[in-house]
């Protein structure tokens, strides 16, 4: 197994340190694309070599080219689109240099290197990881489907040798019956053949024996590998992909177990055709008490029910539905907006290739029990019926739903009295198809998670909310009346989903003092970050911590979207604390040099925003700190953040111009932070704020304790 695929099975805490080694410059998406070529290199000597390094260089953006072309044939504009852009960024960033790409390469893959015999360690400590047991059972169960192979390459030729046998019998048993009718009496020589025929039909019944336990061992292994499939590590796999979903570790094990489950299916298919192949052998031959015949039917049964029941567990949502204009936000779908969907088939045979035809539809076949009263209705507009076909960019036999919308019906009976909101109405995508086989038709379908459908871009954040919620403590797919009483989650659960959205949207997710803050703010400075602390949803998506403050998970989201617009580089840098309250701000500054300041993000603004606050010292030595007024997306629009901590200036008593920003906290000289993201200076245009309560004005802030003249604009 490659080591790519080995971090896969690994629990999310080692996840989210492998996801960490990752950027723009050099994205995972390559590591995943290209897992084997990277691996099969050795990059610290790549990176000692000018010359060898262009030649991997170019042999990367050759190798970028091929997935580039395997996609074409499937039409995947999307991937493609994103490979256009990582060969643009890698040629921008090693064309020059590639000798610095293949360091990166070495160190990154040093690095996982490390992150897997952590994980190991742990288990040979006796605190096995989630992720070490997993891969012990991965291992397991891998060894298990090759001796399910082996058995049943080994019935095939037993069952050539026993039809070999048994024509060589059927031969001898008629020629000696030529003989004795010929001679009209039984000579000598004829009983010596008579003996020998009978010494063979024991051997014969034997094989025919031995070849009826063997199958039947072959299918009580298979049914043993199957029941491991289906009720352990398909749920797992659908658990983490509902994590997946709400930004946790990237869930990219279903191509292992499409294998299994197709290693399967083609085993017990096999196994169909070598009982098929016995009554073969049976018309021609048979007696009493004969081995084949009664054991056969049995087994045929038994085989064709476990894989009746492989086939009916085969299909998946492998991409749940998703807005291409929200990608990282999947299951929240807009009225009126397309939306994708992808569906797999794990078991992959090529007679069910362009054989299946599935079908979507919306909230089909609820009862009263799943709905909730005075829910809206929706129609399906689009092309809601796709052929499952075999994908020559990722061999597997895949339905992909591009081009599906939905509709709100008019005969809609929600009504101001409805018990949910818009953005707490749950809804189910069921996809449906039919297998027909001789002796075998099956019905399948697969629902997808609950989606919230938004009539409005501005319900976005709220939606998201209700998704976040959902899948953090539900995994009943029909569950759609959970917001009717929604349970609370447990701060240990809640920190960690919080921290996947910004690891999710950035590459810096949440440490542990910025998750106290938050963990504060929501239960309360008595409750300590108490891992057992309950939050319920209103405290989370419906009131507000503070009087005047939003919902605090629209506080939140205001400040991601806040990131990711204006403040993604000196996020993932490290630069803004962020998350604290007052108390610690001016904790962390007190004893401080003068000028050293943080970026704290405020509790008030709706859209999110971020302040800096620095500290002075009175005559006296007493510490002052002082605040901006908070800038929002609106403002860093115009003008960057950096660009404010390199111009701000203060005009004291003498009217002498100064910038009191100095230090980025705790002792980081401003420049050496922030100067490679300083832009000219005429390209932006600074303008003056009235002041705002509790905050100083922004620009011209006079804090000496001298009378001064009005402020001028910087």
């Amino acid at each position: 197994m490659t080591l790519w695929n080995q971090l896969q099975l690994l629990d999310s805490l080692y996840l989210e340190q492998v996801d960490q080694l990752y950027d723009e410059a050099f994205p995972m998406e390559i590591r995943q694309y290209l897992s084997q070529w990277i691996e099969s290199h050795d990059w610290e000597s790549v990176a000692s070599n000018v010359s060898l390094a262009t030649l991997r260089f170019h042999e990367l953006l050759n190798q970028l080219d091929e997935h580039y072309s395997r996609l074409n044939l499937g039409n995947n504009f999307l991937l493609q689109h994103n490979i256009r852009k990582i060969k643009r960024n890698l040629q921008e960033h090693f064309q020059e240099d590639p000798v610095h790409m293949a360091m990166i390469i070495s160190s990154t893959l040093n690095e996982e290197r490390k992150i897997l015999e952590t994980a190991l360690r742990t288990q040979d400590k006796g605190g096995p990881s989630q992720g070490s047991f997993t891969m012990e059972q991965q291992n397991q169960l891998g060894n298990k489907i090759n001796n399910l192979k082996t058995s049943v390459q080994e019935i095939e030729q037993e069952i050539q040798v026993l039809e070999d046998a048994q024509d060589e019998y059927d031969f001898k048993r008629n020629t000696l019956q030529m003989e004795v009718e010929m001679n009209g009496q039984i000579t000598k020589e004829i009983q010596q053949e008579e003996m020998a025929l009978r010494q063979m039909f024991v051997g014969l019944s034997m094989k025919r024996e031995v070849v009826i336990k063997e199958i039947a061992n072959a299918l009580t292994l298979a049914e043993q590998i199957q029941l491991s499939l289906v009720s352990e590590e398909l749920p797992e796999w659908k658990k983490r992909q509902q994590m997946a979903c709400i930004g946790g570790p990237p869930n990219a094990c279903l191509d292992q177990l499409q294998s299994w489950f197709t290693a399967v299916a083609e085993c017990l298919q096999q196994v169909r055709q070598q009982l098929k192949k016995i009554q073969e052998l049976v018309q021609k031959f048979t007696y009493n008490n004969d081995p084949l015949t009664l054991g056969k039917s049995q087994l045929d049964e038994q085989a064709l029910t476990l894989f009746r029941h492989l086939i009916l567990n085969s299909l998946v949502v492998e991409r749940q539905p998703c807005m291409p204009t929200h990608p990282q936000r999947p299951l929240v779908i807009k009225t009126g907006v397309q939306f994708t969907v992808k569906i797999r088939s794990l078991v992959k045979l090529p007679e069910l290739n362009c054989q299946l035809k599935v079908k979507v539809s919306i909230d089909k076949d609820l009862t009263e029990k799943d709905t909730v009263k005075g829910c809206r209705k929706f129609n399906i507009l689009g092309t809601f019926s796709k052929v499952l076909n075999l994908e020559e960019s990722s061999g597997c036999l895949a339905a992909e739903f591009r081009h599906l919308q939905l509709k709100e019906m008019k005969c809609s009976n929600r009504t101001s009295e409805a018990p949910l909101i818009i953005s707490e109405e749950l809804h189910i995508l069921t996809f449906e198809t039919q297998l027909v086989q001789p002796e075998l038709c099956v019905d399948l379908s697969i629902t997808s998670l609950p989606i919230v459908v938004i009539s409005h871009v501005n319900q976005l954040p709220s939606a998201w909310g209700s998704i976040l919620w959902y899948n953090m403590l539900c995994s009943e797919p029909h569950n759609l009346t959970f917001f009717l009483n929604p349970p609370p989650v447990k701060w240990e659960q809640l920190s960690k989903v919080l921290s996947w959205q910004f690891s999710s949207a950035t590459k810096r997710a949440l440490n542990s003092e910025q998750l106290r803050t938050l963990a504060d703010k929501l239960l309360g400075h008595e409750a300590q970050c108490d891992p057992e602390g309950l939050i319920n949803w209103n405290t989370f998506c419906k009131m507000s911590p503070n009087e005047r403050g939003l919902p605090f998970w629209l506080w939140i989201d205001g400040i991601l979207d806040l990131i990711k617009r204006h403040l993604l580089n000196i996020w993932n840098d490290g630069y803004i604390i962020g998350f604290l309250s007052k108390e610690r701000e001016r904790a962390l500054l007190n004893g401080k040099l003068p000028g050293t300041f943080l970026l704290r993000f405020s509790e008030t603004c709706r859209d999110g925003g971020i302040t800096i606050t620095w500290v002075e010292y009175s005559q006296d030595g007493n510490p002052k700190m002082h605040s901006v007024k908070p800038y929002t997306k609106s403002d860093l629009a115009s003008i960057s953040l950096p660009n404010v901590i390199r111009n701000y200036t203060l005009t004291a008593a003498e009217k002498i111009p100064v910038n009191p920003l100095v230090y980025l906290y705790p002792d980081i000289p401003k420049d050496d932070a922030f100067g490679r993201y300083y832009t000219s200076s005429s390209d932006e245009e600074m303008e003056i704020d009235k002041p705002v309560k509790p905050y100083l004005d922004r620009y011209m802030i006079s804090v000496s304790d001298e009378p001064f003249s009005r402020p001028r604009k910087c």
